[in-house]
């Protein structure tokens, strides 16, 4: 009985200045198998499909249960987590590429820096300095907490930004994501501090602004964070901060 292979196409890339090119691999398949498996065999034995040696291919992972956002690529055209992306779910031939929202680093790898300096421009955190024993915090209502469970469950993986059409070449939209993380602490008792900076923020170029209303985010996000509900909640805030600001100021 002939061996099942899995097959798989993956866009490379040898550098981040090189010209992108494809190469195919059959491996032996396994049952439970996900792509991160695969590409590990992949990287135990380096043959491509003509059972040429070739370089490894290079692609991120950590957690390998969908919660550092790590492994995010397009596979089979939609952005997702290559470790929740079982084997026998999938179509073949797998077809493996990285996300063109951002620099490519090498092959499936690529740089998500945009993200995290969307975090700091929007003050994404609870100004804390930790130098003295504050006691315990603010404890926030049931109700309360339960959605903003919901909200910080993003785990920066950038699936959102790349199935988003207003986040291209041509955009400085910080995107959804960081639109999210605003709500979220702007409404957390301590948080709520720096509250006007960081609507400023989204009031910038490249802001809330920019937002087309495509709800791609939405329907990509891998832990159904919802994006567009925070998305209107911050044009109604963004908006009263205007009002308020334009007749108290």
């Amino acid at each position: 009985m002939a061996e099942k292979l899995i097959h798989l196409i993956i866009t490379r890339q040898d550098s981040p200045d090189s010209t992108p090119y494809k190469e195919e691999f059959k491996i032996p398949y396994r049952p439970g198998m996900n792509v991160i498996s695969a590409l590990m065999e992949i990287q135990r034995n380096p043959l491509n499909a003509q059972g040429q040696k070739t370089s490894p291919v290079n692609w991120e992972s950590n957690c390998l249960e969908e919660v550092c956002g790590a492994c995010s690529m397009v596979i089979n055209g939609r952005p997702r987590q290559a470790c929740s992306a079982l084997v026998d779910k999938l179509e073949q031939p797998i077809r493996l590429e990285p996300m063109s929202t951002f620099p490519v680093q090498r092959d499936l790898s690529i740089d998500r820096s945009r993200m995290f300096d969307a975090l700091k421009r929007v003050k994404a955190w609870v100004p804390i300095d930790g130098t003295h024993d504050l006691g315990p915090g603010p404890r926030m209502p049931e109700v309360e907490r339960q959605w903003a469970y919901e909200l910080s469950k993003c785990m920066t993986c950038g699936v959102c930004l790349e199935a988003c059409p207003n986040v291209n070449a041509k955009s400085d939209f910080i995107g959804p994501f960081a639109i999210s993380q605003v709500r979220l602490f702007n409404q957390h008792p301590t948080g709520m501090m720096n509250k006007h900076e960081r609507l400023e923020a989204l009031m910038e170029d490249g802001g809330i602004g920019d937002c087309g209303n495509s709800q791609n985010c939405v329907q990509a996000c891998p832990k159904g964070i919802p994006l567009t509900t925070s998305i209107a909640h911050m044009n109604k805030e963004t908006t009263k901060h205007a009002v308020k600001k334009f007749f108290f100021s």
